[in-house]
């Protein structure tokens, strides 16, 4: 095999495009195609196809895309070791979507046991909106994506959602607030749900997968509690969480982290509202030995039973 064209049709993948690779790699259009055409032909079948203005991989492309990374990245390894003069570690990268609206906790949990595998991938963790990071994993600048949504079914490119698993929906309260509505955590506890509408609630932004859920629940059970704000970002509502501005919502699974970590009280987690996590990637079967450690923890111990 020419490593040259296979570094072409890396670059492609990488950039986007013919026409942005062939800008990085000084070429016309025509001679990438071309380089690319050959490499075609030596491995016998096609590697790209065309999806309106750009390109896409084939199965066989993606699986030539996955060796690809792992051997020019072994090589930039070399470079660095005879710069250096030590023996850089031969690490794979792991390169991790992390949909925005996805507690940082959640994402860390699922994470971890790639990280616990006898020969640990260096993670590449880039936070972001859905749509972009779609278009990320297309491309394969990504190998995974961690989301509390699936892929929209009207997506134009090839990927697959696995669920991750289901976890509960966990009310909290900081004591200040439970103090200022007249409360104990035990009363507020035996009074759940009806208890949360004499509190502030904080809320997740509309476009949160979250956001909708608590609304219908609220509006099922009668509840109108005044909302005192709304976040894009969960750490910072759970930080204003913990000054007593309001009660919030956080997965279940993570409700003893939660309540130690921003010293608040856990009041209920209601049997009908669930949270879904999932992983998407653009394998059908999963076969990478980190995903498939990260989806078969996340669906044995971290959402094999809804906390709360």
């Amino acid at each position: 095999m020419n490593y040259k064209h296979l570094h072409y049709f890396w670059t492609v993948l990488r950039a986007g495009g013919i026409v942005r690779a062939s800008e990085q790699l000084h070429l016309t259009p025509q001679t990438l195609s071309g380089q690319i055409k050959l490499l075609e032909e030596r491995v016998g079948q096609p590697l790209l196809r065309k999806v309106g203005r750009g390109v896409e991989p084939t199965e066989a492309g993606r699986l030539v895309m996955r060796y690809a990374d792992d051997i020019f990245a072994l090589g930039a390894s070399l470079q660095e070791a005879l710069a250096s003069g030590r023996d850089a570690r031969r690490t794979t990268v792991l390169r991790v979507g992390i949909a925005d609206s996805v507690p940082k906790a959640v994402a860390f949990h699922v994470l971890e046991p790639a990280m616990a595998l006898p020969e640990p991938p260096r993670l590449a963790c880039h936070e972001g909106g859905l749509t972009g990071l779609l278009a990320e994993l297309a491309v394969h600048r990504l190998d995974l994506i961690v989301s509390d949504v699936p892929a929209p079914v009207s997506l134009s490119v090839r990927v697959y959602t696995h669920l991750l698993g289901r976890s509960g929906v966990a009310f909290f309260a900081a004591p200040r607030l439970l103090k200022a509505a007249g409360l104990t955590a035990q009363r507020a506890r035996k009074a759940f749900p009806a208890c949360l509408a004499s509190m502030p609630m904080l809320l997740p932004s509309t476009p949160t997968a979250l956001r909708p859920r608590i609304d219908a629940w609220l509006s099922q059970h009668g509840l109108a509690p005044v909302v005192a704000a709304e976040f894009d970002d969960s750490a910072l509502l759970k930080a204003f969480g913990r000054e007593g501005q309001g009660v919030f919502a956080a997965p279940a699974v993570l409700a003893d982290e939660i309540a130690q970590q921003y010293q608040v009280q856990w009041l209920g987690t209601p049997d009908d509202l669930l949270e879904e996590f999932y992983a998407i990637s653009v394998e059908r079967r999963i076969t990478h030995p980190a995903v498939a450690a990260i989806t078969a923890a996340a669906r044995g111990k971290l959402f094999a039973t809804r906390a709360g």
